[in-house]
């Protein structure tokens, strides 16, 4: 009797195979051999899945967008306005171990953007997504207002923290950043 795939489980074990490779090593060492390996298949199991790298690394960026997004939600689902903002920042900052590794896959992610408009889109859909949701929390919060720039201001903070966490870890601990955000949100309050 042939052996069941679960086609859905093995993308998302190509995919997080990806993730772990970017984190560790970074796009460079990404190739689709040693995905493969990382994965437990031979090199031509994964051209079903994804044809190109680049369709696997849009894969991996919009499992880590997906990983947050889920998050969030888990963690905001009983909070409203200003509340659920400043959580879904938490959620977004890279304050441990697993959100410091999607730091460096976005962080990938974003040099790849840059020169590719696939890449390019599906980065800005997926702050276009936050965006809305911020703005949204803040009417909750203070309705009337225009928080047009505020949340503009806040996204760049929440971009940025995913870089400096990565290359300066010393100066923006989990406990440094959290400073910080409360300097960002200060004036929203």
């Amino acid at each position: 009797m042939p052996k069941t795939v679960d086609h859905d489980q093995r993308r998302d074990e190509i995919v997080r195979a990806t993730w772990r490779i970017i984190a560790k090593h970074g796009m460079a060492r990404a190739t689709m051999r040693q995905i493969a390996s990382e994965a437990g298949y031979a090199n031509g199991a994964l051209k079903p899945y994804f044809p190109t790298k680049a369709d696997l690394l849009g894969a991996t960026y919009r499992h880590v967008f997906d990983r947050t997004n889920r998050r969030a939600a888990e963690v905001n689902a009983s909070l409203r306005g200003f509340d659920a903002l400043e959580s879904f920042c938490r959620e977004v900052m890279p304050l441990d171990a697993e959100r410091l590794d999607e730091a460096r896959v976005v962080i990938e992610f974003w040099a790849e953007a840059t020169t590719d408009e696939e890449a390019f889109e599906l980065h800005r859909e997926a702050v276009a997504e936050w965006r809305e949701w911020m703005l949204g929390w803040l009417e909750e919060h203070d309705a009337g207002r225009g928080w047009d720039v505020e949340v503009d201001g806040l996204l760049t903070f929440l971009q940025g923290t995913q870089v400096t966490a990565v290359f300066a870890p010393a100066q923006n601990t989990p406990e440094r950043l959290e400073a910080q955000l409360q300097g960002q949100l200060a004036p929203l309050r």
